[in-house]
C-alpha cells in the first residue's frame, strides 16, 4: 500500500519539459557495426508511427513519451535513467535531426527504433530537454551530499561565551612613559621644544647691501639752475651747509622745493630789474 502512494506522489510531481506536436518513428535494421546507426539506411516504407512527443521529468528520471495527438494513448516510451543517457538516446551518424531511442514496455523488454524530427530547431530543443534535467538531478545531488556533510542540515547552535569578569577578578594595563627629549617626526622636522624656544640663526637673512645708506634723489638737478650753482660754489668756498639744510637732504622732494623757491626770487628779480629799466628810460619832464 505504501508502495502505490509513492508512486502516485511521484507522478504527481512530473514537469513537462518539452512537447513536439508531430514526431515520425521508424523499424531500424540490425546495427552491422560497433560505429553506430546511419538514417540513411532508413527506408521511408520503414515508417511505422507518427504522433506527438513529450519529455517529462519525473524526479530523477526522465521519460520520452511516444503519444497520439488526438487521444492521448501511449504508444511507446523511453525511459532516461541518471547517468544512461548515451543508451538511452543515441544520436545517428548522418545526420542531427534523427535518432535512436530504446524503448520498453514495462515488462524488461526493449527494442532500438529510429526516430525522426521534421525541423533542426525541434531536435535541438530535444537535445536541450534532455541536458536541463540532467543538470536538475546533478543539483539535487550536490544538495543531498552537501546536507549530508553537514550533519542532516541541522544548525548547530553554540552558547554565548560569557566573557565578564569573575567577582575578585582585575586586569592590568601597562603604559609606556613617552621620552622627554623629541623624538620622531617633530624631532626630525625640528620641531621639539627646544627648537621652538629658540630659533636658529642660521635661517635669518641678511639686510640687502644698500638698504643702511642714504636715500638719494630720484632725479639730479638742471645744469642751468642758479640754486644748484650757488651751492656748487658755496660747496666749493669751503662753506658748510645749515642743519637744516642737511635734514632736508634726506628728504627725496627738498631739492624740487628749492629749485622751486629760486625761481620764484629770480622771476621777483627780474621784474624788479625791468620796471628799474623802464623808469630810466623815460625823459624827464623838467628838461
Amino acid at each position: 500500500m505504501s508502495s502505490l502512494v509513492e508512486e502516485e506522489e511521484e507522478e504527481a510531481f512530473e514537469h513537462t519539459l518539452l512537447v513536439v506536436r508531430e514526431v515520425s518513428v521508424y523499424k531500424i535494421p540490425p546495427r552491422t557495426t560497433s560505429g553506430g546507426y546511419k538514417c540513411g539506411e532508413w527506408l521511408q516504407s520503414d515508417k511505422i508511427w507518427s504522433g506527438r512527443l513529450r519529455v517529462v521529468s519525473c524526479g530523477d528520471r526522465c521519460e520520452i513519451r511516444l503519444e497520439d495527438p488526438a487521444t492521448g494513448e501511449l504508444f511507446a516510451a523511453c525511459f532516461v535513467l541518471p547517468g544512461q543517457r548515451e543508451s538511452a538516446v543515441e544520436t545517428v551518424l548522418d545526420s542531427s535531426r534523427y535518432f535512436v531511442l530504446r524503448i520498453e514496455d514495462g515488462r524488461g523488454k526493449h527494442a532500438f527504433v529510429g526516430l525522426g524530427f521534421n525541423e533542426r530547431n525541434e531536435a535541438f530543443d530535444f537535445n536541450v530537454a534532455l541536458s536541463d534535467h540532467e543538470k536538475y538531478v546533478k543539483r539535487e545531488q550536490e544538495k543531498e551530499t552537501a546536507g549530508e556533510e553537514s550533519g542532516g542540515g541541522e544548525i548547530d547552535i553554540h552558547p554565548a561565551v560569557n566573557r565578564r569578569l569573575k567577582e575578585g577578578e582585575t586586569i592590568r594595563i601597562t603604559v609606556k612613559k613617552k621620552p622627554s627629549t623629541g623624538s620622531g617626526m617633530l624631532s626630525s622636522a625640528g620641531l621639539s621644544g627646544e627648537a621652538t624656544a629658540k630659533p636658529k640663526t642660521g635661517l635669518l637673512l641678511a639686510p640687502p647691501p644698500g638698504a643702511a645708506g642714504k636715500l638719494r634723489s630720484p632725479l639730479p638737478p638742471p645744469p642751468n639752475d642758479p640754486a644748484a650753482a650757488r651751492m656748487n660754489s658755496g660747496h666749493n668756498t669751503g662753506i658748510g651747509a645749515p642743519k637744516e639744510s642737511t635734514k632736508r637732504n634726506n628728504d627725496p622732494f627738498s631739492d624740487l622745493s628749492a629749485i622751486k623757491e629760486e625761481e620764484w626770487v629770480t622771476e621777483v628779480l627780474n621784474k624788479a630789474w625791468s620796471d628799474l629799466l623802464e623808469d630810466s628810460a623815460l625823459p624827464d619832464s623838467d628838461g
